[in-house]
């Protein structure tokens, strides 16, 4: 027997799956197709015809568990950031450090009351706080008008230092009448004046002890601060290192607790737990922190790799993740080609700092014509090469004044041009007594190492000696011996940098203060002071009037010679998400999470 078997239709379903959401199944069909098949079934010939349908099980396909990054990618199995600080940072103790790479490290092992993320104040290890007018009685007992001002933290529930130990507010009191002590030798107790606490200019002075600084922990939670007059900026202020916390039972008066990581106890997300000098830190996730659980990274390895072409090759060799020292040579290339390279805004100053108590520049005409020798166009093009702007004041891009002006540009530029005014320079150099150059003594330009301010300096010396006949000398030293040499005025000519502190010109322009720590070049101006003095207890406009009449003095006594304003040249490896420079110029790595792009 023969029975014919007709295929009225034939579909094929195949099931695929690759990912752990539902994927809809896809479908294949074949047209209609007559298909015969002779099969011999016993002595009967039967005709029949019916569909038939073949079906592919799929085989169990083993999920995977990817835990993806806020920006959507796969979070790599080791949490470890290896980060260039550049040099050994002279100290890490928060009162003492003076340093931008002391500062790099305590953004992210120490944590004040407030910090700044995205350009926006906002709770760190205090909860919240509230501000309130002085009460009639704080009047007649603190000896303050009406103006006065009274903050209260109240510090989270969950802060603990790196051992254990609750933070409590009797850390951010010790820590801050701690900067205020004359025995401690830290170099920002301005920076308590510039935020109008209570008693702070009397301190200073050395009319009152630092006791009676106007902070004052009520209980383990909550402290409070007297100021005498509103300031606009205390609490981005009160971010800056002199503000942090520190334990009274761990610190020691030369700050070599800082550097030790058994005694090194911080509050931040990270912890010392290695040291090597000159060579490398280490810091390890503080697993107290209040925030422990939102803080992805394990590790961050501090080189210190001062060299740019070194700290360049190992960032292409994936030996560094972070590195801002970047070969100006380099920069333009990097900068159209790598998307790996980075300028950021910054809030900073690179000046040349001339030592005024150095006879030779007791004569204004000789610090103008020394300034109007220089051509800064050609080192922000043909030196540093990182898309700096070039400065004729002090005060950069960034500070807005109360009307929301620009500072700089409602500032002017003091008659000072992009290129040298060779003319003017030589003129100045005539009035002061030594026209052509003749009898002027050869000057010592004080740098320390670095690829970069050597370059600068280089091309300042040829400068002044093609413009104005003069000679001068380089020295450099390492970095800890070039900050001792320049706090305490053993030189004649030095580079000098500052990056403000919190977005307002008031930042850059204390320093100049004739009783200011960071007032290296020896500027003792009583116009001065009396402007700043003033822009202390004013508000608004009126207060922005006398911060420009304080930098009008400066620049029309051209007590500095500013070069360029700063900007961020920084390398940074794709795997690395989540990092931020804050407007001072300090990483935030609190953030950071290592993820795998390929």
């Amino acid at each position: 027997m023969k029975f014919k078997i007709f295929l009225a239709s034939f579909l094929v379903a195949s099931l695929i799956g690759c990912s752990s959401n539902d994927t809809p199944v896809s479908t294949v069909s074949i047209p209609d197709e007559e298909i015969d098949v002779s099969i011999s079934i016993f002595d009967d010939e039967l005709e029949h015809e019916f569909p038939t349908t073949a079906v592919l099980e799929e085989e169990p396909i083993e999920e995977i568990d990817v835990t993806l990054s806020p920006n959507g990618y796969p979070i790599s199995q080791t949490q470890e950031l290896i980060f260039n600080l550049g040099v050994d940072p002279l100290t890490l103790d928060p009162q003492l450090n003076t340093a931008i790479d002391g500062g790099y490290v305590l953004n992210n092992t120490f944590e004040g009351l407030v910090r700044e993320v995205g350009g926006e104040i906002i709770p760190a290890t205090a909860q919240t706080w509230t501000i309130a007018n002085v009460s009639e009685d704080m009047m007649d007992e603190l000896g303050v008008s009406s103006e006065a001002l009274v903050y209260t933290f109240t510090l989270r529930d969950d802060v603990k230092w790196s051992d254990g130990v609750d933070v409590v507010a009797a850390d951010f009191e010790f820590a801050w009448k701690r900067a205020m002590n004359p025995e401690t030798g830290g170099q920002y107790g301005n920076l308590f004046v510039s935020a109008n606490i209570l008693n702070a200019d009397l301190i200073m002075s050395g009319d009152v002890s630092y006791e009676e600084l106007g902070v004052t922990a009520l209980d383990d939670k909550t402290l409070q601060v007297v100021l005498t007059s509103p300031c606009e900026y205390f609490l981005a202020l009160s971010i800056a290192n002199s503000f942090l916390p520190v334990r009274e039972d761990i610190v020691t008066s030369d700050g070599s607790w800082s550097k030790d990581p058994a005694l090194a106890v911080s509050n931040g997300p990270f912890v010392l737990s290695d040291y090597a000098i000159g060579d490398q830190l280490v810091l390890t996730k503080n697993e107290h922190y209040w925030n422990a659980d939102n803080v992805y990274l394990e590790t961050i390895i501090c080189d210190m790799i001062v060299e740019a072409s070194t700290a360049l090759t190992a960032f292409n060799s994936s030996n560094l993740h972070m590195n801002g020292t970047v070969p100006t040579d380099e920069l333009p290339q990097l900068i159209i080609e790598s998307e790996e390279m980075y300028i950021l805004p910054n809030i900073g100053t690179y000046y040349i700092a001339m030592n005024l108590e150095e006879d030779i520049f007791d004569d204004v005409n000789v610090r103008k014509a020394l300034s109007l020798a220089i051509d800064r166009e050609l080192i922000v093009e043909q030196v540093t090469r990182g898309g700096e702007t070039i400065a004729t004041g002090f005060v950069g891009p960034g500070f807005l004044d109360a009307n929301g002006d620009e500072f700089m540009v409602v500032a002017g530029d003091y008659g000072i041009s992009y290129n040298a005014d060779v003319e003017a320079a030589q003129a100045a150099l005539s009035d002061a007594g030594y026209p052509g150059g003749e009898g002027f003594p050869t000057l010592e330009f004080l740098y320390n190492t670095n690829e970069t301010h050597q370059k600068i300096a280089q091309a300042i010396q040829e400068m002044w000696k093609q413009n104005l006949g003069i000679d001068v000398t380089l020295t450099n030293q390492e970095w800890a011996v070039f900050l001792e040499s320049r706090t305490i005025g053993d030189y004649e000519i030095a580079r000098n940098g500052w990056i403000g502190d919190y977005t307002d010109p008031n930042t850059m322009l204390e320093i100049f203060l004739s009783d200011h720590g960071q007032n290296t070049i020896r500027f003792d101006d009583e116009d001065y002071d009396n402007a700043m003095a003033n822009a202390r207890v004013t508000r608004g406009q009126e207060r922005m009037e006398y911060l420009y009449e304080a930098q009008d003095i400066l620049m029309e006594q051209h007590a500095i010679i500013p070069v360029y304003h700063y900007v961020y040249t920084w390398q940074v490896d794709n795997s690395v998400e989540g990092w931020e420079f804050a407007a001072n110029g300090r990483p935030w790595l609190g953030d950071v999470v290592m993820v795998d792009r390929d």
